[in-house]
């Protein structure tokens, strides 16, 4: 009977132990695996914002619509930032880098950076872009 008793007491201790630890090591994966998947998820939407940022980039010469600038540049950032936390990340840093360098090689001055800013800053904070658009221009740029 003493033997029966010290084998249970030998498995419960075990089973506690080795069911904590393996309760830990399930944690740390399921962690670790969600850490991973979380970093491959920012990096597809700020592939994804990128390629949004290009798109309205892009569409800007091509229109050539006067007064349309503020337009696509909000357009690109609320686009990229609907991506989710990497698409607004992209729009940030690529409107940033094209700000700097456009202002220092365009030559008209820190007040156009200044607003194409302004209207990068509410595309990506969620502002409609239409608040910029110019009118008559074709619905092909939405």
């Amino acid at each position: 009977l003493l033997f029966v008793a010290c084998v249970a007491l030998y498995c419960a201790c075990a089973d506690a132990w080795f069911g904590r630890v393996g309760s830990a090591v399930r944690s740390g994966w399921d962690s670790a695996r969600e850490a991973v998947g979380s970093a491959v998820d920012r990096t597809r939407e700020a592939a994804q914002g990128a390629g949004d940022m290009y798109r309205a980039y892009s569409d800007m010469p091509e229109s050539n619509w006067l007064n349309s600038d503020k337009y696509f540049h909000a357009r690109g950032n609320y686009d990229a930032a609907n991506r989710g936390p990497g698409g607004r990340w992209a729009a940030r840093v690529i409107s940033n880098a094209r700000e700097n360098w456009q202002s220092g090689v365009s030559g008209r001055g820190a007040e156009d950076p200044r607003a194409d800013q302004a209207a990068n800053r509410w595309g990506r904070n969620g502002g409609d872009p239409n608040r910029y658009r110019p009118r008559g221009l074709p619905r092909r740029y939405r």
